[in-house]
């Protein structure tokens, strides 16, 4: 964000008690400090921090305040005003990312970027005299995020949105085999009539070259009519549908309840640049303790997005939904011949608003021979946690060597109950021709015991 280059008064906007208003703002010492020198005002100074951005043709001086404590890190909203001082762009949203990296040992490793609490809107315009609006967002160090937006008659449309990041940041990206500045530019397209706003609190993905963007409770609203902000919501489809949860309280954190019903069974896939590179089908129920508070949630494959990756020695499948923020299942390849379910990581919202998080990365589950894949019709359970299991049904898993996006022959987990068995069958044959053998001796025995006695 760019600092004016000349002092100049101008207003300090915040959102206080559902209302939008605004403070004067004093041109000294410092130009961008929110330093109101009236005495009603300095409570409410103390507590903000103001950004005043330089003049962008056709909107005027644009002023940002961001209240300290009122909203969390990585919540960012904008209130673009034109050269009235009148509300022509608003936004309110939360997101964060993960990028994937090649590092110089030549493995591939993940960052979070998650904490945009020193984000900046340099570059972000109404569009007051053109049918183009932009948002524009530059955080941590190297990183910026734009989406771009369009108008029609009688609709408005959010066109792209654009992530850049800097592998030049050691900070971040400490062992990157490439170093440089890397761009993803997804198109999306999607049309809203004029004068609604848009609301989506669901989490919504978009993935691409390795990059997973997440967002949620996302308001905005562009060419805004008569500076006011409309109170007409335009809807995502997430929204409009949700995952049923069903909290139940239990004696202890061990406990879980049983469902009475199945959960639906889901198809999902990952491709990469050659095609389908992981296959799953799979039912699941995710049984959940937290504060004596057990929750059973079904996941509704329709109402459920998957990403993933692919590579040699690891391969992810990422499930999110409105509830969801993610469900990550990692598999890892074992002795150059073998895979199996390495690691488990969730993060969702409960029905009380908290936020449930585990990780594991030390599972040996759904282990099969490289190029075949895993199946399981039984219900399995696969404990991530003490709080956390996740039951399985009709399951069938290939995560590397998909041909053809095919399955390939499946290693059924009742193998695993016949190797169980055949030792004890063995071992109880044994049993009984030793007990044969015995009785057998000590008949013969006593036979010939009682031919010496008629001697």
């Amino acid at each position: 964000m760019t600092l004016a280059e000349a002092p100049s008064p101008g207003f300090c906007s915040t959102v206080i008690g559902g209302r939008w208003l605004s403070f004067p703002v004093s041109p000294e010492p410092f130009p961008w400090c929110c330093c109101c020198r009236h005495r009603r005002h300095r409570l409410l100074c103390g507590n903000m921090v103001c950004f005043r951005l330089s003049p962008v043709p056709g909107s005027g001086l644009v002023l940002l305040c961001l209240v300290l404590g009122a909203v969390s890190s990585y919540a960012l909203e904008l209130n673009l005003t034109d050269s009235e001082k009148a509300t022509c762009l608003y936004a309110k949203w939360q997101m964060n990312f993960t990028i994937c990296y090649e590092t110089t040992s030549k493995n591939y490793t993940t960052v979070n970027i998650s904490d945009l609490g020193n984000a900046t809107y340099s570059g972000s315009i109404c569009g007051d005299y053109q049918n183009t609006s932009k948002i524009a967002v530059q955080f941590e160090s190297g990183f910026s995020w734009a989406v771009n937006f369009s108008k029609e008659a009688s609709t408005y449309s959010i066109d792209s949105i654009s992530f850049t990041y800097d592998t030049r940041d050691n900070t971040t990206f400490p062992d990157a085999k490439e170093k440089g500045l890397f761009t993803v530019y997804d198109t999306v397209a999607f049309g809203i009539p004029l004068n609604d706003i848009f609301r989506c609190n669901s989490i919504s993905t978009l993935e691409k070259n390795c990059v997973t963007q997440h967002y949620w409770d996302v308001h905005v609203q562009a060419f805004v009519q008569n500076g006011t902000v409309s109170t007409k919501e335009f809807l995502c489809d997430k929204d409009k549908t949700s995952t049923t949860v069903v909290p139940t309280t239990v004696p202890s954190p061990t406990t879980t309840p049983t469902p009475k019903e199945k959960p639906e069974i889901g198809s999902y896939s990952v491709n990469n640049g050659n095609g389908t590179c992981l296959l799953a089908t799979m039912g699941l129920q995710l049984n959940i303790t937290q504060d004596k508070v057990a929750s059973v949630i079904n996941i509704n494959p329709n109402t459920t997005d998957f990403t993933g990756s692919c590579h040699s020695q690891t391969a992810l499948l990422r499930l999110n939904s409105s509830n969801i923020k993610y469900l990550d299942f990692v598999f890892a390849v074992e002795n150059e011949n073998r895979f199996y379910l390495k690691e488990v990581n969730v993060s969702m919202y409960l029905v009380n608003g908290s936020v449930f998080r585990i990780e594991n990365n030390n599972l040996t589950y759904w282990d099969a021979p490289l190029g075949s894949s895993y199946m399981c019709n039984k219900e399995q359970t696969v404990s991530v946690s003490g709080a956390f299991q996740i039951n399985t049904f009709d399951l069938r898993i290939q995560p590397f060597n998909v041909i053809e996006g095919k399955y390939s022959t499946a290693q059924d987990c009742s193998a695993d109950d016949d190797n169980f068995l055949v030792p004890i069958v063995v071992g109880a044959a044994l049993a009984g021709v030793l007990v044969v053998v015995l009785l057998s001796y000590f008949i013969g025995l006593k036979r010939h015991h009682a031919g010496y006695e008629q001697f």
